[in-house]
């Protein structure tokens, strides 16, 4: 039975090096370069995972393989990390994210339910539901003081790796965006884009 670390107590760990947290996540990706490389890795990662696949969750495209891990289990991102050495599959731990849709509400118990038969996903904790079949990105309400009808309620929590944070708001920055409120940080920045609709760029990092 894995016991459930912290995410600094995982990226401490030796031979993670390919993986970043995310939220309640870890996430690699590896860039196989074609289907069929991807294939033979996934079919790999599929034995390492035998009798915990309910932890696994992978993303193959044509290009690369994205795997996640539900729980911070640092054996067996060892032994997934070794299966893309000895296939001489390169990982690139810029190249992982999360997106989860956020919405501010007065009275987030009242618009919940109409979200979650919505989207037909499942509820997880009092604010947060996610996609049964871990396809979609996550939705999440947080409380608001007052209602704020010239300011956008719904954004998007683009979760980064830590180490990535800072190169992404530059470019966003650089891109028209502009930078509403770093109080959080590292945790949490707050960006907007030339009309003002905002999102958050988030890291692991102050959620111990």
């Amino acid at each position: 039975m894995t016991v459930e670390i912290t995410a600094g107590q995982f990226h401490a760990a030796d031979g993670v090096e390919d993986w970043r947290c995310l939220y309640h996540v870890v996430s690699a990706y590896f860039r196989t370069g074609s289907l069929a490389r991807g294939i033979a890795f996934v079919d790999e990662v599929g034995r390492l995972a035998d009798g915990v696949e309910q932890h696994v969750t992978i993303d193959l495209r044509h290009v690369g393989v994205t795997v996640s891990l539900s729980s911070r289990d640092v054996a067996l991102a060892r032994r997934i990390s070794a299966a893309a050495r000895d296939l001489d599959i390169p990982a690139d731990p810029s190249a992982v994210q999360l997106i989860n849709v956020t919405l501010d509400a007065l009275v987030g118990a009242d618009v919940l339910p109409f979200w979650r038969a919505l989207l037909n996903y499942r509820q997880i904790d009092d604010d947060y539901l996610a996609d049964p079949a871990r396809r979609g990105p996550g939705f999440g309400v947080q409380p608001m003081d007052a209602p704020r009808p010239q300011r956008n309620r719904m954004h998007l929590d683009i979760a980064v790796p830590h180490d990535q944070a800072e190169a992404r708001i530059a470019a966003a920055l650089a891109a028209g965006g502009r930078l509403v409120a770093d109080a959080h940080a590292p945790k949490w920045w707050v960006l907007a884009d030339a009309e003002g609709n905002e999102a958050c760029v988030a890291t692991w990092v102050g959620r111990e």
